[in-house]
């Protein structure tokens, strides 16, 4: 069916369900992180402000997270169905990566989300905001952890191949790898972008509809701010990630850029538009600017960038892809640059928070983020082909012997599913987010803090979305 092979829908499978899934993560990481800010501003300040925004936002967390833990364990048993040569050949150090990850991110995010979530109103101030902290250092571990296993199958080192399974011989040089610093701080970096711009939409919604009070000024402000800074940073990140790219899978680089061949002594176009054609090794319709590229890729004028051509054609990515997912992430990159150096101008008088052009743009760039993480892996990943593991293993040769059948069936199950499931998750999810903070406003105030008595939350109630009585007035009465 349309061309394809049992291995073919083995990689569209994992992709999809890899696609998926690192959407939840990435919110989870920055949201942990947005939640530790705010409480630690509202202990700082006194500002209540910051308690109803971390409120809010700690519900949207809960439903985010449990997709997320969902979705990953799906990730875990495809390595062992659908990948099992890749497993028995390289599940020595995949294997004790991952298990990593558990035994310390895991377990360090499930030890204090309880009280986190749960414990609001029945542990100190103290140790509440203590518990938010080690919840955000626990997603930032897993991260650590999955791009240290991610990195190694670009970059594989501190390893032996005996009998025919690698072997691994220096466990600071695997983890450690070439690429893991820059891809760590690319991932990170973009999952706290991500989150600014979902945080800044849904503060724009609010605002668009009139809904303007503290908390959800607040919530644009910080987003705002976010993207101001950081955006700027991940450009550079990016650039120091393309170098080491460049050096240590160069065919990735050629094919991102649709350069196929170098003329003798001239230094290296960037090719902004085009459509690369993998059959007749050309890139057709293209718009380049003379030494650009050279200049961003070798940072020179006169070095030249490795070519398409340079490579057997068996190793060659899919240029026609790479190309254009690696676009759609610079482009959206510099949209969110631009996002962030517009509000910096409306600031000068509060603009920020009346023009309508600025929150529309916002509102529209909310998933951008995530879009943009989707095509960063996109790029990395389908360029690493046809190996699986960077010159080691090809990813033909990692696949399990499953039939073309057995791979479809699954793959339609797993779109059925995932859409059914994810998608009432994510319903919910925005529901939530449609509500807004809680402001107090035509309402009894509610009290209640960390270290202070109020009736025990029920388990469901961290994702409450704030429909049923508050019965804390009784509770404090008594």
């Amino acid at each position: 069916m349309f061309g394809l092979e049992a291995l073919d829908l083995a990689r569209i499978q994992f992709a999809f369900t890899v696609s998926f899934h690192i959407l939840f993560p990435a919110i989870t990481i920055g949201l942990a992180s947005y939640l530790a800010v705010l409480e630690g501003l509202w202990l700082k300040s006194g500002e209540d402000v910051y308690r109803d925004l971390y409120k809010f936002w700690s519900k949207i967390f809960a439903v985010n997270f449990g997709m997320g833990v969902v979705s990953g364990l799906v990730m875990a048993y495809q390595f062992g169905t659908n990948w099992s040569r890749f497993s028995d050949f390289a599940g020595a150090v995949t294997g004790p990566l991952l298990t990593y990850e558990v035994l310390t991110a895991f377990f360090l995010e499930a030890g204090f989300l309880g009280v986190m979530l749960f414990g609001w109103n029945r542990v100190g101030r103290g140790l509440h905001f203590f518990a938010t902290v080690m919840v955000a250092l626990g997603t930032l571990v897993s991260t650590f952890w999955i791009l240290a296993s991610n990195s190694w199958m670009h970059t594989p080192q501190g390893h032996a191949i005996v009998d025919g399974r690698i072997i691994p011989v220096d466990w600071l040089a695997v983890i450690f790898n070439p690429s893991f610093p820059f891809r760590l701080m690319h991932m990170a970096t973009a999952a706290f972008i991500a989150t600014a711009f979902f945080v800044g939409a849904s503060a724009a919604w609010h605002l668009l509809r009139g809904r303007d009070n503290p908390a959800v000024r607040k919530m644009l402000s910080m987003a705002m701010w976010m993207a101001l800074i950081v955006t700027p940073i991940q450009a550079v990140i990016g650039d120091f990630h393309g170098l080491n790219t460049l050096k240590h899978q160069p065919v990735k680089i050629a094919a991102i850029e649709g350069h196929w061949e170098n003329s003798p002594g001239e230094p290296t176009p960037l090719i902004l538009f085009g459509l690369p054609d993998m059959q007749a090794e050309v890139t057709r319709f293209k718009v380049e600017i003379p030494v650009l590229g050279s200049l961003i890729l070798t940072h020179s004028l006169d070095k030249q960038v490795p070519a398409l051509k340079d490579f057997p054609p068996e190793d060659r990515p899919n240029a026609t892809i790479i190309f254009w997912s690696f676009r759609v992430m610079v482009g959206l990159g510099l949209l969110m640059i631009a996002a962030g150096l517009w509000s910096l101008w409306l600031r000068r008088d509060n603009a920020i928070y009346r023009s309508r052009p600025f929150l529309y743009l916002v509102l529209w760039m909310g998933p951008s983020g995530l879009i943009a993480i989707l095509a960063g892996w996109f790029t990395t990943e389908i360029g690493r082909q046809p190996w699986v593991v960077y010159g080691l293993m090809r990813t033909a040769d990692g696949v399990s012997n499953h039939s073309y059948a057995q791979l479809g069936f699954t793959l339609i199950m797993f779109v059925v599913v995932y859409f059914a499931l994810f998608g009432a998750g994510l319903g919910y999810m925005m529901r939530l987010v449609r509500k807004g903070p809680y402001t107090g406003e035509g309402q009894e105030q509610r009290p209640g803090g960390p270290g202070r008595k109020r009736t025990p939350a029920r388990p469901l109630s961290a994702a409450d979305d704030g429909q049923e009585p508050d019965s804390t007035s009784l509770t404090e009465e008594h």
